[in-house]
């Protein structure tokens, strides 16, 4: 009797299991399904938002302008302008029909295979498991990582309101910070050579600090190595009115400030190194001759030399109509009456360049495949995925127009035959012959998949002076993110690849050790 209880009892929770193994697969599909529309919405809304901010400042730009222009000047712009906008529109189509299709011709086939498992009773995943992890994937797009994202903000970039790093000098418009090691092993150095590390504008700081506790960041790869290592931090722009009206000539003068207030701490000339935007602002600043006597070598780091060059962003802007092709669609005035360059426009302007890779739809189905569960396990989110996104939703700032003119300039005039820049600082032409005759040692490291300033634009200025070259593979940001390991292949305190490339800490260190030996053969003759 107990034998015929306890098989009734055993067949009763299978035929039950099974009965709900149906509710369980519509209960996934509805998860799937309302987290795939909640995902997707948020993908949209963030590019839509700095749509509608250029759409405001277009119409208020044009509102002025259509009663200055002619009419027909106005109707040959705006009809530019419409064809511009259908090319747009058509790589936005076209790039999201791709990742769709992508994703379905992966999926279809996996869902062809569950159906048939189920309905013949075969091995491997069935329907039920199918949309298990399909809604687990739709959860870990709209919920669990941007969760990640969020939790991130503690690990990544300096916090230097934790007081770790020396509040050393601060001018109008920047605070300087000397950066101390993260290992509590290491001692700087304090007669050794200083640097100072000038980051991009719009990028933002903290990206040279990627996740300094996990011994990635670009900063602390000199700090680590005993190196002086400072790093020169815009203030708040929003609630700074002399940072607001910055010039270039500002962002000179107060780089000689620091510079001599380092120098005679160390008591050695200081190397400045320009990170993207930064790197060109260090080229203007010496070129100009304002850091004469304070600065005898140079690093830039994918930064943009030659913008016509670019087969990206100057390209871009070269197919807009002339007349849109103007800051002035991308200014925002501030309370206090200052008017600023929106930071999260610009951004906005570099995924619109290469919108059929970075349209909403693109972004989301990237995502998607990404986060899908590997053979039902658990979804992995890593660091570095979290604290990339994190920068690019978070570390966006307003720029001073003419800091923001002078790089469009760079973007629309070309370097000319002589090797002058379209730029002009104190009423001075730049010219990068001046490297030369000043003696600056420069190392020029750059990306070889750098899509955004792409080798040609940072390797401009070989055409006329000489300079040390430093290859790096990957992208725009892989210098700051994946080689600032330490243990990585192109660890920057080695040299690496086949034609045995310095990295920047190693360049550093070395220029180091010739200015001893330098000093040293000097004391010896005397």
């Amino acid at each position: 009797m107990l034998n015929i209880t306890s098989e009734y009892d055993c067949s009763l929770e299978k035929f039950t299991g099974k009965m709900m193994i149906p509710v369980e697969t519509f209960t996934n599909q509805v998860n799937a399904t309302q987290n795939y529309y909640a995902g997707m919405s948020k993908y949209l809304n963030d590019f839509v938002t700095p749509f509608m901010l250029a759409a405001n400042y277009f119409s208020n730009v044009e509102q002025t302008r259509l009663m200055m222009a002619s009419p027909v000047d106005s109707l040959l712009s705006y009809m530019d302008l419409f064809e511009f906008s259908l090319n747009i529109t058509n790589r936005f189509f076209t790039g999201s029909m791709r990742a769709v299709n992508d994703y379905q011709n992966k999926e279809i086939q996996n869902a062809f295979a569950a159906f048939f498992n189920t309905i013949f009773n075969l091995e491997g995943e069935d329907l039920n498991a199918f949309m298990a992890r399909h809604s687990k994937m739709m959860e870990s797009v709209a919920n669990t990582y941007p969760q990640a994202i969020r939790d991130i903000e503690p690990k990544f970039g300096f916090h230097f309101e934790r007081g770790e790093n020396i509040r050393f000098a601060e001018t109008d418009r920047f605070v300087l910070y000397q950066i101390l090691p993260t290992d509590k092993k290491v001692k700087v150095a304090e007669k050794a050579k200083p640097l100072v590390i000038l980051p991009p504008y719009v990028l933002g700081a903290n990206i040279l600090a990627f996740l300094p506790g996990e011994n990635r960041s670009y900063t602390h790869c000199f700090a680590n190595m005993g190196i002086p290592t400072y790093i020169r931090i815009l203030k708040d722009i929003s609630t700074t009115p002399p940072l607001q009206i910055m010039t270039p000539e500002d962002d000179a003068r107060d780089t000689r400030f620091f510079c001599e207030k380092i120098m005679a701490r160390h008591g050695k000339p200081v190397t400045v190194n320009g990170y993207c935007q930064g790197g060109f602002s260090a080229v203007c600043d010496i070129l100009s001759g304002e850091l004469d006597g304070v600065v005898d070598a140079l690093i830039t780091c994918v930064s943009p030399m030659d913008g016509t060059r670019s087969k990206g962003l100057s390209n871009f802007l070269k197919s807009l109509p002339q007349r849109f092709n103007d800051l002035a669609y991308g200014t925002k005035t501030l309370p206090n009456g200052n008017r600023v360059a929106d930071g999260k426009l610009m951004g906005w302007v570099y995924k619109l360049k290469s919108v059929e890779n970075e349209a909403p739809m693109v972004a989301f189905f990237r995502d998607m495949m990404m986060l899908s569960p590997k053979n039902g396990g658990e979804v992995k989110i890593g660091t570095s995925a979290a604290a990339l996104n994190y920068w690019l939703e978070n570390e966006r700032t307003d720029l001073p127009l003419p800091i923001t003119q002078m790089s469009f300039d760079s973007y629309n005039i070309p370097i000319t035959k002589d090797g002058t820049l379209p730029i002009k600082l104190f009423g001075r032409e730049l010219n990068f012959k001046r490297m030369k005759e000043k003696g600056i040692r420069w190392l020029i490291c750059y990306g070889e998949k750098d899509d955004l300033v792409e080798p040609e634009v940072a390797l401009a200025p070989l055409d006329f002076v000489d300079a040390e070259v430093s290859a790096f593979p990957k992208g725009h940001v892989a210098i700051a993110t994946s080689w600032s390991n330490p243990k990585s292949a192109c660890a920057l305190h080695t040299c690496f690849g086949e034609k045995n490339y310095r990295g920047p800490v190693r360049f550093q260190l070395d220029l180091d050790k010739e200015l001893d030996s330098q000093k040293a053969a000097s004391v010896s003759q005397e």
